[in-house]
């Protein structure tokens, strides 16, 4: 498969390529990322056939935003697919510091939870305006969940059900405004609650379905009988299955780490890279859509199309899951 082979999801209509560009990296996620830099990775992608880019308010606090906008404007509407996301209104504040949220340098809006009615609008406003997109395709839900909000969690949950949050999203969709919606989340468990009150169309599950982790398989196979498609993002479970030590945005435990060490003898043993391995092994279900891999340069862009374009022996999955590294039950390439 190539990044730039077209899937389309049949409820929405919507076109993703077979991988996506994340752009936190250009909210300046974990360092400053100089706008050449960011600019360059975007080039990459769109010389290689990325055209799908997915976006957030959150990311460097609206920097994000303005500069996938500044590019993406410069290409014919019609020839990309961008999603930005919900449920954060960033609201002036001349107290931003110089890192926040691990972000640095953020631009001085700082981030207010609001998933009612009248959030949902204000936040999906201002991202027209800084992407300069009157319609951009699909706008997800931002970390609404336990993972996020702890004990605060029944308090936005209440928001989005009963203070009109998901009645904004129906209406932006019925207008033409968006042509999906749904959520951009790090677990499944809400995804699976939000389907049984709203009429979701794409997800977005960050490292919840990787080559690493298959616990929400059931789940997975319940969003491809009901037409839910869902964009696998964070396939390297947020590092350690590119080489670092992080997962889950931490530091990774001596469980996790022993799995990865397993995982990538098992790659050597039959001649395949890991992270190829990462990048391939999601979309074989069929409730994926695409493979969406945040890249902060050019240089990084080009070895994730490699990873994903390197071919992968069948026989090679029978093997893993020989040894038990994957789910038995779990879709696998062809």
């Amino acid at each position: 498969m190539k990044v730039g082979d077209r899937r389309i999801h049949a409820r929405s209509g919507v076109s993703l390529t077979g991988m996506g560009l994340g752009c936190a990296q250009m909210g300046n996620l974990y360092r400053v990322t100089p706008y050449a830099e960011a600019a360059g990775a975007f080039q990459a992608a769109w010389d290689a056939g990325i055209r799908t880019f997915d976006t957030a308010p959150f990311y460097g606090y609206t920097r994000s935003e303005l500069r996938l906008g500044t590019m993406l404007t410069e290409r014919p509407r019609m020839d990309y697919t961008v999603s930005t996301k919900v449920g954060r209104v960033m609201t002036p504040d001349a107290s931003v510091g110089a890192e926040e949220d691990g972000f640095a340098e953020p631009l001085p809006f700082r981030p207010v939870y609001d998933y009612s009615h009248d959030g949902i609008m204000r936040s999906f406003e201002a991202s027209q305006s800084r992407l300069g997109i009157l319609a951009p395709d699909i706008l997800y839900v931002h970390d609404i969940g336990r993972f996020t909000h702890g004990e605060r969690h029944a308090h936005y949950w209440s928001q989005l059900t009963e203070g009109g949050g998901f009645r904004a999203l129906t209406r932006l969709r019925e207008q033409g405004a968006i042509r999906a919606f749904g959520l951009g989340v790090n677990e499944f468990e809400v995804i699976a609650a939000a389907i049984e009150v709203a009429d979701l169309d794409i997800c977005m599950l960050a490292g919840r379905y990787t080559l690493l982790e298959q616990q929400s398989l059931a789940f997975m196979e319940s969003c491809a009988a009901r037409g839910i498609g869902i964009v696998i993002a964070g396939p390297f479970n947020s590092g350690i299955l590119a080489g670092s030590a992080k997962f889950n945005y931490g530091d990774a435990p001596a469980d996790i780490v022993a799995r990865v060490e397993a995982l990538r003898a098992a790659c050597a043993a039959e001649g395949v890279n890991l992270q190829t391995a990462a990048l391939h092994f999601p979309l074989a279900h069929p409730a994926a859509l695409t493979v969406v891999s945040g890249a902060r340069s050019a240089a990084q862009v080009r070895d994730n199309v490699e990873r994903f374009e390197a071919p992968v022996p069948a026989a090679f999955w029978t093997r893993l899951k020989e040894r038990g590294l994957i789910a038995d039950s779990a879709p696998v390439p062809a």
